[in-house]
């Protein structure tokens, strides 16, 4: 026996929190009743979403690294109806984005159907690097990176230690590029803080998820990764 939501998950029609969104608002249905949060399944039931019975026998499994441009937003259906990282990708299954990126932030994002590796990779435990190219209004100062270093407090909570480094400063738009490395995924975490030392971010950019970059896909390219890749995706979780 299972939650319901996890089952969707793992069988590749939404993420963890999409799933959940959808028994929220009551379209998914266990043997012909609607499903509750927490509810468990066990093979033998019949799941329903929007109508359609989900097919625990498809088990196609496919992953996707892509260059996300600024102005595309991180969701598989966005209400305000703007372009979603899903309209970029040329595919037929229901794939869904591992994490999220700013509607103005660029670079590496993960697409996948595969609800396992998905929630291993965002769950913090697994200490999954990720790394940021962001372009500041000033010029940062030691004490400032320091304390970027240490962790600073955001939303009533400290983030962990992390990796930040100067890259360079521009004196005629008194602007500065700092690279930093964190481990976790709070919401618009990177941008918070810097926010808390005193400065804002004008422009981010997602250098790389793990061991993943960018390398040779211009905004708003994408590739499949190999198997290789993958493996070494799930030789990274718990």
């Amino acid at each position: 026996m299972e939650r319901v939501q996890k089952v969707i998950s793992n069988l590749g029609y939404a993420s963890r929190r999409e799933a959940e969104k959808l028994i929220s608002e009551g379209k998914v249905y266990i043997n012909d009743r609607v499903a509750s949060l927490g509810d468990k399944v066990s093979s033998s039931d019949i799941i329903k979403i929007d109508g359609n019975i989900l097919d625990k026998n498809k088990n196609t499994k496919v992953y996707y690294l892509l260059n996300k441009p600024r102005g595309v937003v991180s969701t598989v259906k966005d209400e305000k109806g703007r372009k979603t990282v899903i309209d970029l990708i040329d595919t037929k299954e229901r794939i869904y984005p591992i994490g999220r990126l700013d509607y103005d932030t660029t670079g590496v994002l993960l697409l996948t159907n595969d609800g396992e590796l998905t929630n291993k990779l965002l769950h913090p435990s697994n200490n999954i690097e990720k790394v940021y190219l962001a372009k500041i209004e000033g010029k940062i100062t030691g004490s400032a990176i320091n304390k970027l270093k240490s962790g600073v407090k955001i939303d009533n909570i400290k983030t962990s230690p992390c990796f930040v480094k100067l890259k360079s400063y521009n004196l005629k738009t008194n602007t500065s590029m700092v690279e930093i490395r964190i481990h976790e995924g709070h919401n618009h975490q990177v941008k918070k803080m810097f926010e808390s030392v005193g400065y804002k971010v004008s422009k981010l950019t997602r250098l790389r998820f793990a061991f993943l970059d960018t390398t040779n896909l211009k905004p708003g390219e994408y590739r499949v990764l190999s198997i290789k890749e993958v493996k070494k995706l799930y030789s990274l979780i718990k």
